[in-house]
């Protein structure tokens, strides 16, 4: 197993040019099997942790130490790097976010994120938010300051009105308090994503892709993207998958959604393959 400064440099390294896909595993299974198929670098999601715990996305559903937990156990199966979804913090101001990030930093990651969502659909305000992004460089700074601060701004998840042009403020204002990657989830068309890189730079955009939109990686590359996550996407695939089978089976007695099952050899074989590794 690589050391954690080891991965925290290559985590960097990904960083610097290109575009480069990060999948969102939620337990150690998904970790391998994504492992194998040859991805760079892993971020946890904790819509698909929480939602394999049986609870609801919301940013009070799982306790600082459940993820705590959970972001350890991904770290200490992966051989990758992996970059925490920290949602906001899981505090309610700055100090109890740099404490809480200093716990986060010493589970190994290579990365970790940070949102300005205040709950409810709602955001912190904006100096608010910005405080409590410096107070997680500085946690950062203390703890391990190769480990890269994702600073996020989730207006497009929100119903403000000038979406755009409220994450342009604050990712700007983000990186000048310290975060390395900026992200805004939600960014759907081209031009908003070009206006997004361009007021980052030179700093990494991270962009979501949460369903097909039409983009492809070299799309995105060629916007100027640098990062590309699926957040809770491929739990919603297998969750989806899952229902369609179980659906059929308890309201029609059909198991034609079977029918769509990776093959028992094939899981099997991978999984013996990954754990020898």
């Amino acid at each position: 197993m690589r050391s954690a400064n080891s991965l925290r440099h290559t985590f960097a390294d990904l960083h610097r040019d290109g575009c480069f896909a990060i999948p969102n595993p939620w337990d150690r299974g998904s970790v391998r099997l994504l492992e194998e198929l040859g991805f760079k670098a892993l971020a946890t999601t904790s819509a698909g942790f929480s939602f394999s715990r049986g609870l609801p996305d919301a940013l009070d559903a799982l306790t600082v130490e459940e993820v705590l937990a959970h972001v350890a156990d991904v770290v200490s199966v992966s051989r990758l790097p992996v970059n925490a979804d920290f949602q906001s913090g899981y505090a309610s101001d700055p100090d109890g976010v740099a404490e809480n990030v200093r716990r986060c930093v010493s589970t190994g990651v290579a990365g970790l994120s940070i949102e300005d969502a205040a709950g409810a659909g709602a955001l912190f305000e904006r100096e608010e938010a910005v405080e409590r992004v410096r107070a997680a460089r500085g946690a950062i700074d203390e703890s391990a300051p190769d480990v890269l601060l994702t600073a996020r701004a989730e207006c497009f998840l929100t119903d403000h009105p000038d979406p755009l042009a409220e994450s342009v403020w604050r990712l700007e204002a983000y990186a000048a308090a310290g975060a390395d990657v900026l992200f805004a989830p939600g960014v759907r068309e081209r031009d908003d994503i070009r206006t997004l890189v361009s007021a980052v730079a030179p700093r990494p955009l991270n962009v979501l892709m949460s369903a097909d939109t039409g983009l492809r990686m070299n799309d995105l590359e060629e916007l100027g993207v640098r990062r590309v996550s699926v957040g809770s996407a491929l739990s919603r695939v297998a969750w989806g998958a899952f229902l369609r089978a179980a659906r059929g089976i308890a309201q029609d007695g059909s198991f034609a959604g079977l029918r769509g099952a990776a093959a028992f050899d094939e899981l099997n074989q991978l999984f013996a393959v990954s754990r020898a590794g």
